[in-house]
């Protein structure tokens, strides 16, 4: 088949590496032109994002450092959805774990994505709250950070500086603000202010 039928046929895969976090694949493919060969998979589990906005047009969010990328930047609150766990109830948990506070009323689901179609499956789901109540002091040490809550309007500034952190906060906080239409962030330049 040729033109916009034309597709990729899989006739199977192989594990080469598989823990917790991480299986990598060798899956048989056949291209659209007829070449067949093995192409490397990373098959990555399942993540649950809150982004928990506040009356105010700020969002909550962690400024770290993640080693593998050597980079400081912000990044939402969530974590790998445990088996058997609902996506809804991971974000709420990892963002209590990670910021101390607790997301509060119905979330929406905002948007899922794959953001490396190309060789990673990924699953990204993203889940909305319009506020939170502070429970105490965050629980998961692994996820430190300087939790802060930062104005949407700084936002854009942050995506060109590269001070959003992987497509994990990129995606959701430049649709969410897209969402809103222009200017819907308020126009707003304060600084961050630390929770």
């Amino acid at each position: 088949m040729t033109g916009e039928h034309a597709h990729w046929q899989t006739f199977g895969e192989r594990t080469i590496y598989d823990n917790k976090w991480v299986r990598l694949g060798l899956t048989d493919v056949q291209a659209p032109n007829g070449e067949r060969w093995e192409y490397h998979v990373v098959h990555l589990a399942r993540i649950a994002i809150a982004l928990i906005v506040d009356e105010q047009d700020r969002v909550l969010m962690l400024w770290r450092y993640r080693f593998v990328t050597d980079q400081w930047g912000y990044e939402l609150l969530g974590g790998l959805v445990e088996d058997g766990e609902d996506p809804t109830a991971t974000a709420a948990r990892e963002a209590a774990e990670e910021s101390g506070y607790r997301p509060l009323g119905e979330p929406e689901h905002l948007i899922g994505f794959e953001p490396l179609p190309g060789q990673v499956t990924a699953p990204v789901d993203v889940f909305l709250w319009r506020g939170a109540e502070q429970i105490g002091e965050p629980t998961d040490t692994e996820e430190v950070g300087r939790l802060e809550w930062v104005w949407l309007s700084r936002i854009p500034g942050l995506a060109q500086r590269q001070q959003l952190l992987g497509a994990g906060a990129l995606v959701p906080l430049l649709y969410y603000v897209a969402s809103r239409g222009a200017g819907a962030a308020g126009g707003q330049d304060e600084p961050t202010e630390s929770a």
